[in-house]
């Protein structure tokens, strides 16, 4: 098993004992479980690889007690937990459904539960609209309200998986598919090649000697639930995970054909076989034909060319302006992951995250980077174990610590101070002023009204020592609305005051989105895409934050964290004398 399966079971348990509470220590106990899910998805080593570790012992791991080890050993012998099961089997199974929306967690669905009998989302929809949650202690209309909206994303979200997940899944894939003889090359392509921030279904297009002996070897995959479909050259299998799968043999001769018409999207192959049509041509999946004759298949480059277009990279191809450019041969030159040099937000252990400074900027420095920002977060964010004005003071002096440490990276002493409800930040000036540089962001209140909101924005981006706006409309991908505010308002302000906006790279946000990306880089603004890391291994997460900028056509020059030292510090919101 992966630790984020192991994670996942931990936290259900916790889940579960704080719905059914019955059990005198269930809180102790469910807090156990959540500290050691933590410690789990903090490890970089495999978890399963510890257990059958005859040298390594389980219990040194922060949170993991005997009781916890045992387990851990049962999922990675068994699969499963006993313990698990039996919590599972003393309520309905679909309450599980309702944690996933936003707003409710267990002890709602236990409230739910007990007191209306609610089991199923259908259900908690059903008593929203009759005005029954507000009946409920600590439940109001706006409670009703902001319940109905939850679902709705809820709903909206099914079959769709994050940006990583599929990612991940593909990655996976095209590896046991390697594992086969006759396999010369798997890409993937459909809207993960083209970094949409959610995926439907996967598309894996393989050149290989003997397509047949492929498809059998892949619908042997043990992660499928279901074949679909199965012949000579294609398979589509249902994961466990739910997630659809569509494996495609191709030959050499119209790869490049193949490649362009399965990543798409539609609207850019649509316009790009109306333009071979004009030219009396046909475009498809197997090639640019004249008649019977192909004129061009084995490369992307050369369709492309022979179309009179400049290649389009992938993430550009949504009909949005894209082909226009290509054919004038102004296509930007988007920013990549090279360009990157230093992560300007990232969580030490001072607050939430699961190692010290020094780490984390040896982890950098081993990246390349030049610079990384310390933004660990101010004592609203309780949850996150946030720092107080003195034990701000004390983190700033173990950051300035740190520098002297790790030679060769500029390691600077910055906080992610939080917007509080009337648009004050959790800081007064006399202590933002020692920090080398302020991101402010929004962790509480997010279901405020439109003005509300939008003031409350503003008010932030006032103060003279933010220089940088956090993950500025706080979605969570399938899971968060954005606020609700003004954006525009909000733009034109950040930069009015010389405000950075941050592009989160961490795929469960990816806030600022691509449509966001491409106003701001219309407008001639810069932003700064960073990780949120809490880990070092988080750093890797960078890869999705460029994604969403080159698919919002953001060129190099117009992400601060592209620059030297020098020219990133110049380019930030000058501090009051």
């Amino acid at each position: 098993m992966e630790n984020r399966e192991i994670a996942a079971v931990f936290e259900e348990i916790s889940n579960l004992m704080k719905i059914i509470q019955d059990d005198p220590k269930w809180a102790f106990k469910a807090a156990a479980y959540d500290r050691a899910r933590r410690s789990i998805e903090g490890l970089s080593e495999r978890l399963e690889d510890l257990a059958r570790n005859p040298n390594r012992k389980l219990t040194d791991i922060p949170g993991i007690g005997e009781d916890l080890a045992g387990k851990i050993k049962e999922l990675v012998e068994t699969g499963k937990s006993q313990y698990h099961q039996e919590q599972l089997k003393k309520v309905p199974g679909s309450l599980l459904d309702l944690l996933q929306l936003q707003t409710v967690g267990p002890q709602k669905v236990r409230l739910f539960y007990k007191e209306l009998g609610i089991q199923t989302v259908d259900e908690l929809e059903a008593a929203a609209k009759a005005r029954k949650l507000q009946t409920l202690p600590k439940m109001d209309v706006k409670s009703e309200e902001n319940i109905l909206k939850a679902i709705e994303t809820f709903r909206r979200a099914s079959g769709r998986f994050r940006l990583d997940t599929a990612n991940a899944v593909a990655e996976e894939l095209s590896e046991y598919l390697r594992g086969h003889k006759a396999v010369e090359e798997v890409t993937p392509a459909g809207s993960l090649r083209r970094g949409r921030e959610t995926v439907g279904d996967l598309d894996l297009l393989v050149i290989g000697r003997e397509p047949a002996a492929t498809a059998d070897y892949f619908a042997r995959y043990s992660g499928i639930a279901q074949v679909l479909a199965k012949g000579e050259d294609k398979v589509s299998v249902k994961l466990k995970n739910e997630m659809q799968v569509d494996v495609r043999m191709l030959e050499r001769k119209s790869y490049g054909a193949a490649l362009m018409y399965f990543t798409g999207s539609k609207e850019h192959n649509v316009a790009l076989r109306d333009r071979a049509k004009r030219r009396g041509w046909k475009l498809s999946e197997y090639g640019l034909f004249h008649g019977e004759r192909v004129i061009a298949a084995k490369t992307e480059e050369e369709v492309y060319k022979k179309l009179g277009l400049d290649c389009v990279p992938p993430e550009l191809r949504e009909n949005l302006g894209e082909i226009e450019a290509a054919e004038e041969h102004c296509l930007p030159k988007l920013v990549e992951l090279g360009d990157i040099r230093g992560d300007l937000q990232m969580h030490t252990n001072a607050s939430d995250g699961h190692t010290g400074v020094e780490e984390m900027a040896a982890a950098a420095k081993a990246l390349g980077y030049e610079y990384i920002l310390i933004t660990d977060h101010s004592k609203a964010v309780t949850i996150a174990n946030g720092l107080d004005e003195k034990r701000a003071l004390d983190n700033i002096r173990r950051i300035h610590a740190a520098r002297k440490k790790v030679e060769g990276i500029e390691i600077w002493a910055g906080t992610e101070v939080d917007i509080l409800g009337d648009g004050r930040l959790d800081y007064p000036d006399a202590l933002l002023k020692k920090f080398d540089i302020v991101l402010a962001s929004i962790h509480s209140r997010m279901t405020q009204p439109f003005e509300e909101m939008t003031a409350r924005i503003l008010k932030a981006l006032a103060n003279p020592y933010v220089r940088i706006l956090g993950h500025p409309t706080g979605r969570q991908i399938l899971k968060r609305d954005p606020f609700s505010f003004d954006l525009e308002n909000v733009f034109a302000a950040a930069e009015r005051h010389g405000v950075i906006l941050e592009l989160n790279g961490n795929p469960e946000r990816l806030d600022l989105c691509d449509r966001h990306v491409r106003l701001a880089r219309d407008k001639g603004m810069r932003l700064v895409i960073s990780t949120d890391a809490h880990r070092p291994d988080h750093f890797g997460l960078m890869r999705y934050g460029v994604l969403t900028a080159r698919r919002g056509w953001m060129e190099k020059s117009g992400i601060i964290n592209t620059y030297p030292r020098a020219k990133l510090l110049e380019s930030l919101r000058p501090l009051p004398n």
